[in-house]
């Protein structure tokens, strides 16, 4: 069985992915708002919550990571059908 973190994804597949492009993207992107905003290493336990292109904003971790996600992906009727 695989090595999995607190949030569900897998070891070995979050770690090739942040190997990638995109997953490097996303963590610069990520880095660069933290130091915008003065959170970067401070200990704060803040997060730059990204409310839109270019914006961001500071928040709790809890509350940017527990918001909905928006997109194709994430449409409505693309998920799995949990049957009860």
């Amino acid at each position: 069985m695989a090595a999995k973190y607190a949030n569900g994804n897998n070891k070995s597949q979050q770690k090739a992915y942040n190997k990638t492009a995109k997953g490097k993207k996303l963590r610069v992107d990520a880095n660069r708002a933290n130091r915008q905003l003065g959170t970067y290493g401070n200990g704060d336990g803040k997060d730059a919550s990204h409310t839109g292109p270019g914006k961001a904003k500071l928040e709790s971790p809890s509350k940017n990571r527990a918001r909905p996600r928006k997109g194709k992906k994430y449409a409505p009727g693309n998920g799995l059908k949990i049957r009860g």
